[in-house]
């Protein structure tokens, strides 16, 4: 393994950690670490889904293993999310496009995170109300569009969401969109099936990375964690990323 190969194996394991922990899979964070290390918008999407979705399998299972996981909170937003998410995921953008699209999400991932850490304490001592049918099904596919066209899972838009309308507890929210990772980062894999022989030869040696650092993430998340700090620590590094693909 050469010394590129480990220093991104090493971004990734931290990345996937971090991410795990509240719930995310880790996909704009591997989007926003293969910018900066110069990979093209096809390896971006495929690899990012690729890694997104193994991280997003052990989060659900082991959400789902601590009795955190309520279906009725999740299969609003995942009817419409997954065929979005899939439309979205066979969109292939051209690199002009493709990077300031994704500076731009970065970015208001980042303003989102930051906001929902700021908020930690104040969401989370309200009682969370049932999503509206409409608004869940509404949100889920526009999201799923979103993230299948970018690569990027889409459970970094839905947290804070479901945080500010009040639609579930902070521990309900990362279960939610622990399995809304599962489902979208899936269908738009398949959906982006077109560019898979883009995606680099090293991928087996990063997944072992992020589901080791996805292991110990969602099991710290699952059980004990205060989220501001890691929150506001994601949200400073997504902002930077995000303006560096933009200029």
């Amino acid at each position: 393994m050469d010394s590129e190969t480990l220093l991104l194996s090493t971004a990734f394991l931290i990345t996937a950690l971090v991410y795990a922990a509240v719930g995310q899979a880790g996909a704009s964070g591997y989007i926003a670490i293969m910018g900066l290390a110069g990979f093209g918008p096809l390896a971006m999407k495929t690899t990012a889904l690729s890694l997104n979705l193994l991280v997003a399998v052990i989060g659900t299972i082991l959400f789902l293993r601590s009795g955190r996981l309520s279906w009725r909170n999740v299969w609003p937003f995942a009817i419409l999310g997954f065929p979005f998410s899939m439309l979205g995921g066979a969109i292939h953008l051209p690199e002009r496009v493709y990077f300031p699209l994704v500076g731009a999400v970065l970015i208001l991932s980042a303003l989102q995170m930051a906001r929902t850490a700021l908020s930690v304490k104040r969401t989370g001592a309200e009682s969370p109300v049932t999503p509206p049918f409409t608004a869940a099904l509404a949100t889920g596919a526009v999201i799923g569009f979103v993230s299948g066209t970018t690569g990027t899972g889409g459970g970094v838009f839905l947290a804070p969401i479901i945080l500010t309308m009040h639609w579930g507890t902070a521990r309900q929210t990362a279960t939610t969109t622990a399995v809304y990772n599962l489902m979208n980062s899936f269908a738009a894999l398949v959906g982006s099936y077109a560019a898979w022989d883009h995606i680099p030869s090293i991928l087996p040696a990063w997944l072992v990375a992020v589901a080791v650092g996805g292991t110990i993430g969602a099991y710290i998340g699952s059980r004990y964690l205060s989220e501001r700090w890691l929150r506001g620590i994601l949200s400073i590094l997504l902002l930077l990323s995000g303006l560096k693909l933009l200029w």
